[in-house]
């Protein structure tokens, strides 16, 4: 049956999905239907289940880089799949069932692929037995929380893994949100930045909808989004605080910008996408770095704040302006960041004229739109349409995204 022949009726999808900031387990509960430019989403419902505490600083642990045993990571891998399992089993209470579930599960590590990784593996199969066949590495991603443990115990088939196969052909594995917001959040003559602030900040440029306007889209992670942010409060406030609501501690402080200025001369801003980053890079041992350049500066503790929020809204810019083909006619924001109003001044302010919205001002929720694009994402996976954009991830071809676990029920 064709894609379009399946996608005529809509179908009751679950998004499952928890970022870099571990803050919790977002899940959303949509109707798709449509397939690509007539792709149609309606959220019916949308809840954040927090980690239990426990489990939360194990994931933040192995992310960090902490040594464990196997018997260990087996042990996390399944207690996520187990959580991701009763969210999806609690967002459809006093809802009509869901017939798929797309689960990003979580990631507990990310490597970029080596320059010419993409080039390499489209050169042919016959590298395949070649000993310099992967002299330049590939990528690799890692999200736990079993798919087929999922599956299993919600009785629902679910689709996994989903960055694996960019990966295994050269790409980045990441950004896979921008296909899905070409198709929802594109208009016919405006140039948009759809700007993700979750743990890690990553935009998408999408060109006006006509001409070939799909190959002229450009994504890449920007770098730090509340990761730094997160962790610095939870420092600062010796364990009292896990994140700055509305940005108001940052607010009560003064950006240093010639410590910004300094921190914008890291490596990963200046080179081009695509490319990708995680809390390999921003993670503890940046701040700490980043607390250790401070001291000469005599700042208080809403001071530092302040300065990391302008790097993240900072870097960002300079991402805009270093490789766009073009500055967007309009910022969207989602994610956990678009709701830090301190970040989106100081975004404005840098931005001059652009207006910053959020997406919820058109039409798409903020809060969960990577939640509600795993969904599509499983949806087209489940209908054979790919869900990689190579000018996004740097793979040599689009490629069908994620490994389908059938339901036993």
């Amino acid at each position: 049956m064709h894609p379009t022949e399946k996608a005529a009726v809509s179908t009751r999808v679950i998004g499952l999905i928890s970022g870099t900031s571990v803050d919790g387990i977002d899940a959303v509960l949509v109707e798709i239907s449509g397939t690509e430019l007539d792709l149609k989403v309606e959220l019916l419902v949308g809840k954040t289940y927090p980690y239990p505490a426990e489990l939360r600083e194990k994931i933040l642990a192995v992310g960090a880089g902490v040594a464990i045993s196997m018997a260990e990571l087996a042990e996390i891998d399944d207690a996520i799949a187990q959580v991701f399992a009763q969210a999806a089993q609690n967002i459809q209470i006093g809802h009509q069932l869901a017939t798929l579930i797309g689960s990003h599960g979580q990631t507990v590590y990310h490597r970029p692929p080596k320059e010419g990784a993409g080039e390499q593996r489209s050169r042919g199969r016959e590298m395949l037995t070649s000993h310099s066949a992967l002299s330049t590495p590939l990528g690799y991603s890692l999200q736990l929380g079993r798919g087929e443990l999922i599956a299993y115990l919600t009785g629902i088939t679910t689709v996994s893994n989903f960055r694996v196969a960019d990966i295994a052909i050269g790409g980045h594995g990441a950004p896979l949100v921008p296909r899905v917001d070409a198709y929802l959040l594109s208009h016919p003559e405006e140039g948009r930045c759809i700007q993700n602030i979750g743990g890690i900040g990553n935009v998408a440029y999408i060109a006006p909808r006509h001409g070939d306007w799909l190959s002229k889209i450009r994504a890449w992670d920007t770098g730090p989004g509340n990761s730094l942010l997160d962790l610095a409060v939870e420092h600062l406030s010796a364990g009292a605080k896990t994140y700055d609501e509305n940005g108001n501690w940052a607010a009560s402080g003064t950006p240093c910008h010639p410590l910004v200025e300094q921190w914008l001369n890291q490596d990963y801003f200046h080179l081009p996408p695509p490319k990708s980053t995680g809390r390999e890079l921003f993670g503890v041992t940046y701040l700490h770095q980043c607390l250790k350049d401070a001291q000469g500066y005599q700042l208080n503790a809403a001071d530092i704040l302040a300065t990391l929020t302008e790097l993240t809204a900072a870097s960002i810019v300079h991402s805009y302006r270093t490789f766009l083909p073009e500055m967007p006619q309009r910022v969207l924001l989602c994610g956990g960041g678009s709701r830090n109003l301190y970040l989106k001044r100081r975004l404005e302010l840098l931005l001059a004229s652009i207006p910053v919205l959020a997406t919820d001002e058109v039409g798409l929720n903020a809060d969960f739109k990577e939640a509600i694009a795993f969904a599509v994402l499983a949806y087209w996976r489940h209908l054979g349409i790919p869900g990689n954009l190579p000018t996004a991830t740097g793979a040599p071809q689009e490629v069908l995204l994620g490994e389908i676990h059938q339901s036993q029920s």
